[in-house]
C-alpha cells in the first residue's frame, strides 16, 4: 500500500470531522449554544467535508493525469478548507482545547498538501514548456 500526503490528509480529516462533530454535540448539550450558531457550525463542518472530498479527488486525479486543471482545483479547495479550518480554530461559537489542537494539526497538513500541490503544478508546467 502506497501512502501519500492525500491519504494522510483524508485519514486525519475523517478523525477530525468525527471528533469535531462530537465536540459540537457535546457543547450543544452542556453549554447554552444558540440554535442559529449551532446550525452554522454544523453546516460549515459538513461543507468542509464536501470540500475535502473535492480536495482529495482533484489531488489524486491531478497527480495521476498530471493535469494542471485538477491541480489548480486542488489548490483552490485547499485554500478554502484552510479558511474553514481557521474558522474552527478561532471563530466558532465555543473553542475548546481539543478544537485548537486538532485544527492546528489539520492546518499543518493542509499547508503541506498545498506546498506539494504547488510544487507539482510548477514541475508539470516546466515539463510542458520544455516539450
Amino acid at each position: 500500500v502506497r501512502i501519500t500526503h492525500n491519504n494522510l490528509t483524508v485519514g486525519y480529516f475523517v478523525f477530525y470531522f468525527l471528533f469535531t462533530l462530537g465536540l459540537i454535540i457535546k457543547k450543544s448539550l452542556v453549554l447554552s449554544y444558540p440554535d442559529d450558531l449551532l446550525a452554522c457550525d454544523v453546516g460549515l463542518l459538513f461543507l468542509m467535508a464536501a470540500l475535502e472530498c473535492i480536495h482529495f479527488c482533484c489531488g489524486v486525479k491531478g497527480n495521476l493525469t498530471e493535469s494542471e486543471g485538477y491541480l489548480f482545483a486542488n489548490l483552490i479547495a485547499t485554500g478554502t478548507t484552510i479558511v474553514l479550518a481557521v474558522y474552527f480554530l478561532v471563530w466558532q461559537t465555543y473553542v475548546m482545547w481539543g478544537d485548537v489542537i486538532l485544527s492546528s494539526i489539520l492546518l499543518v497538513m493542509y499547508g503541506l498538501s498545498g506546498v506539494l500541490a504547488c510544487t507539482s503544478f510548477i514541475l508539470i508546467d516546466k515539463i510542458r514548456r520544455h516539450n
